[in-house]
């Protein structure tokens, strides 16, 4: 029997792995590439996130000095009402026993109720202030959760790029862009609002 061509099976089997090779190789540098670009978009949210959510302190800080401010006007407001309670039972001590009081006592309680009324304008505007300070401050906490929810999903698609190139799956590679897409998404989103 005649023997038949000889197949040399050891080529073979370095031709089919050079091209496994090649095109695995070509499969993880477009992972890779994919990674590099989420990781480079993750820094920048992860950097958007932390300054927003400083800036947002500083104004809840800054709310805070305002409202300690106001409560102090508060204060005053009311020391300067009890002066002027005084100033008018003493007044009132000397209508009582039928004599004219002096007009100092009229006033004074003339006055204090002058000052009170620019003390309150004074406290009023200090909680006006405190207000758009807080409401500020709430928008940005706001946003920093869209900076860090982004962050997070970049994480999530990073991790799934190292899974994917670690199994050579496609479609975990997939599921890689379409998460780090979301997060690219959620940052656009948040960066515009």
């Amino acid at each position: 029997m005649p023997e038949g061509p000889e197949i040399e099976l050891e080529k073979l089997h370095e031709v089919i792995k050079e091209e496994l090779e090649h095109e695995g190789g070509a499969f993880l540098k477009q992972i890779s590439i994919s990674t590099a670009i989420l990781a480079v978009l993750a820094a920048i949210a992860s950097l958007q996130a932390g300054a927003t959510v400083n800036i947002a302190l500083v104004l809840k800080t800054e709310a805070a000095r305002l409202q300690s401010e106001a409560s102090d006007q508060w204060a005053y407001f009311q020391a300067k009402g009890v002066k002027a309670a005084i100033q008018e039972t003493s007044r009132s001590a000397w209508l009582a026993v039928d004599k004219t009081p002096p007009p100092a006592f009229e006033e004074k309680i003339k006055r204090y109720g002058e000052e009170q009324k620019e003390i309150r304008k004074a406290a009023q505007e200090k909680e006006k202030e405190r207000d758009e300070k807080l409401k500020e401050s709430d928008h940005l906490f706001h946003r920093h959760h869209g900076f860090a929810n982004s962050v997070a999903l970049f994480q999530v698609s990073i991790a799934l790029g190292a899974v994917a190139a670690l199994t050579r799956h496609r479609l975990v590679w997939f599921g890689s862009l379409l998460t780090g897409t979301g997060g690219i998404l959620l940052f656009a989103w948040t960066l515009l609002h």
